[in-house]
């Protein structure tokens, strides 16, 4: 897994184009141009450009297959999300979770249920662990 504290977030275009190769894994740059062609129209070295920073971040790697470089997502969605957060707690809330959950709780963006049932699911997880 890549280490999520030294990875820079995406930016908004980046993020597109990073959600267009998690859901189609070894896309070229013409597939990303094309697929994204109905909510953003992208010229072809524009795409090339954001999947070479996209690589330089480290969130998505290449092959290449003949002289087309074929691009795949380094690491999953969740795992991206997992780092996002943890730069989130240790940036925002002195590195406690607990600090984010209150939080989230306080302001009503996760219910008391929710939180229970993620407790729950977090029990078994570890159950089935040991």
């Amino acid at each position: 897994m890549f280490n999520g504290s030294q990875r820079k977030p995406p930016t908004p275009l980046e993020q597109l184009l990073l959600d267009y190769v998690w859901a189609h894994p070894d896309c070229t740059a013409e597939m990303c141009r094309e697929g994204l062609a109905g909510e953003r129209l992208l010229k072809d070295s524009t795409v090339r450009t954001i999947l070479r920073k996209l690589e330089e971040k480290g969130y998505v790697t290449h092959k290449v297959d003949g002289r087309t470089f074929v691009y795949r997502a380094a690491d999953t969605r969740r795992n991206v999300a997992v780092q996002a957060a943890q730069q989130l707690i240790d940036r925002f809330c002195d590195g406690s979770v607990e600090e984010l959950l209150v939080g989230l709780v306080d302001n009503q963006v996760l219910k008391p249920k929710q939180l229970q049932h993620l407790l729950e699911k977090i029990a078994s997880r570890k159950e089935k662990k040991e």
